[in-house]
């Protein structure tokens, strides 16, 4: 770069930002669970896209969506957003935004309202208007290649589709099946019959049920089979609804992003329709058995008859009548997407270990409801906040927690986050809280940490042996001698961890430890937790607080030959403690003699 002589070359006006070249592809829907992962993949190869996002450029979602693809792996540079409405004509496109999309040749659209419960009007308005409004747009683009609608399960079976139906016909199917699956319908019909009509060149995909990544479980969406892991999860699925056929087939969203992404070069001619699900999926029942084994939870102890559980309450059930209407014995023809899916060279992954990540991912994510803060961590704990989130001094880590997920470890299917191999730092909770409550600790150390929830605590089941056996087998694959970190009710479990193997442990940071601070912890009851774990929590908690175990802390303290650093909590969470923690966490490494 030449500068004029004299000139700062930092103090130049910046050159503004390279505009995104034309967008050939438009994702509806952009920032909804398929959706997202769609531009995902468009974005990997290469294709200039454009995302309508709901209030466009610039607005929290936009933000969010690129956040997101950012993370993971994808340059957003090359993304174009509009903002969208499909329940308008004309996809309530400014003049700027429609400027925009004039080199469009493919257009997807997987938005929907995925939700059961809701009013007729507002399913019909983004589910058939929208749909259609999608449509007349495509209609509109001279240069269409093709309009990939994303339809729904168990719909477009009807070779001889009608739109619109009659009055009387619409308001039973509405009656019999419930506004989102009724209105997956009629949309469905309603593309196929006007597409005809406009001469658009179309594709229907009707996948099975979504679930999360291939490799990673990463799910996002908590409603359908996900309600069922929910209910297995906290002990609420004791009956199962259907038979021993019953058949729930599962599709991973990476797997049907990428065959998405393809349908426009391989389907050629005017209708296509793909029914995209893996066949291997095992019966319903056996699904959940699977999953139940992965958890460490009881599965089901029976079948009930679909008919007989919608005719019991709901309260009694748990059911929403909604959801039975995807219970049955069916099969389906998958040639097409199956001949697409070779032609493009794509494979459904082995479905056991999909069902098994996607269900560790749904735990770890509360089911969507968020992990909350536990009072008595003594530190604001979270569950996805980046390095740095507050203004608290810290190191930052390259390696913030991730999830393992469920290992064996001395009888318990215990839940871990973190580097089980490789840790410098262990990090134990207390009995109020979970393996979350060290986020954003974690997120300031300079080095990998490993952090479960303790046996019979959070996600994990209860052990076979005392906790700090437990200790012992669970830090048996590593090939370090980490710092342990305890907070409260499990400073105990870490002296009787290091009396047995200082050779093991290279220091011990209690942080609040019984004896300093016998009567400040609180049970707070988390959403992903186990069944019993809070009321397991609070018994140890209790036993925390007798004078005998406070004295044995005591004692064990006193005698230890493992350097200890005593760290007491504020009365109350502060912003800033996360930070503060982990600095002196950091020095007192430092400080230990060399491993």
């Amino acid at each position: 770069m030449t500068t004029t002589p004299g000139t700062d070359p930092a103090a130049a006006p910046a050159s503004p930002p390279t505009p995104p070249p034309p967008p050939r592809t438009l994702v509806l829907g952009a920032t909804g669970f398929i959706g997202r992962w769609l531009v995902l993949e468009l974005l990997r190869r290469g294709e200039p896209l454009a995302a309508a996002v709901r209030g466009g450029r610039d607005t929290a979602k936009d933000r969010e969506l690129r956040r997101w693809l950012r993370a993971h792996g994808a340059d957003d540079a090359p993304l174009t957003t509009v903002a969208a409405d499909l329940t308008r004509p004309g996809l309530g496109l400014s003049p700027g935004d429609e400027a925009r999309l004039t080199r469009v040749r493919d257009v997807h659209n997987p938005a929907a309202r995925y939700e059961f419960g809701l009013p007729r009007a507002e399913a019909h308005a983004a589910n058939v208007d929208g749909a259609l409004h999608v449509l007349h747009w495509a209609a509109t683009r001279s240069g269409l290649r093709r309009l990939v609608h994303l339809s729904g399960y168990r719909v477009g079976r009807d070779p001889a589709p009608r739109h619109p139906l009659p009055d009387a016909e619409t308001d039973a199917l509405y009656a019999r099946l419930g506004a989102y699956e009724a209105s997956k319908q009629l949309g469905d019909a309603a593309v196929r019959v006007e597409a005809a009509r406009l001469g658009v060149p179309l594709t229907t995909v009707n996948p099975s049920s979504v679930v999360g990544h291939s490799a990673t479980g990463e799910a996002g969406q908590y409603v359908g089979p996900a309600e069922l892991v929910r209910q297995l999860w906290h002990g609420r699925l004791p009956l199962l609804p259907g038979t021993a056929r019953t058949f729930l087939p599962v599709v991973a969203v990476d797997h049907l992003a990428r065959f998405l992404a393809a349908v426009p070069a391989h389907d050629h001619g005017p209708v296509h329709a793909h029914t995209v699900l893996d066949p291997s999926t095992p019966p319903l029942a056996e699904l959940v058995a699977v999953v139940a084994e992965h958890l460490g939870v009881p599965a089901p102890r029976r079948l009930v008859p679909v008919g007989l559980v919608r005719r019991l309450p709901r309260a009694l059930t748990g059911a929403d009548p909604e959801t039975l209407t995807f219970l049955s014995e069916d099969t389906y023809d998958t040639t097409s997407a199956d001949r697409l899916a070779d032609a493009a060279g794509l494979q459904h992954p082995p479905v056991i270990p999909l069902l098994q990540s996607w269900a560790t991912r749904l735990v770890a994510e509360g089911f969507g409801a968020g992990d909350g803060s536990a009072p008595d961590t003594g530190f604001t704990p979270d569950t996805g906040s980046a390095p740095g989130v507050d203004s608290a001094p810290g190191t930052g880590s390259a390696t913030p927690l991730a999830a393992i997920g469920f290992a064996t470890v001395a009888g318990s299917r215990s839940f871990l986050l973190g580097d089980r191999e490789a840790p410098r730092h262990v990090l134990l909770h207390g009995a109020g809280a979970d393996a979350d409550a060290w986020r954003r600790v974690a997120a300031r150390l300079s080095e990998p940490a490993l952090a479960p929830d303790l046996p019979g605590l959070g996600r994990s089941s209860g052990a076979t042996a005392p906790d700090h056996h437990w200790l012992a087998e669970l830090l048996a694959p590593a090939r370090t001698r980490p710092l342990l970190v305890a907070h409260s009710t499990a400073a105990a479990t870490a002296l009787r961890y290091a009396a047995d193997h200082p050779d093991r442990v290279s220091g011990l940071v209690l942080v609040a430890p019984p004896h300093l601070r016998p009567d400040s912890a609180v049970v707070a009851k988390l959403p992903s937790h186990r069944p019993g774990a809070v009321r397991r929590a609070e018994a140890a908690l209790r036993s925390a607080r007798r004078p005998s175990e406070r004295a044995r802390v005591a004692a064990l303290l006193a005698s230890s030959s493992t350097p200890v650093r005593l760290v007491p909590a504020p009365s109350l969470p502060q912003a800033g403690y996360p930070g503060e923690l982990a600095l002196t966490i950091e020095d007192f490494t430092r400080s230990l003699p060399s491993r």
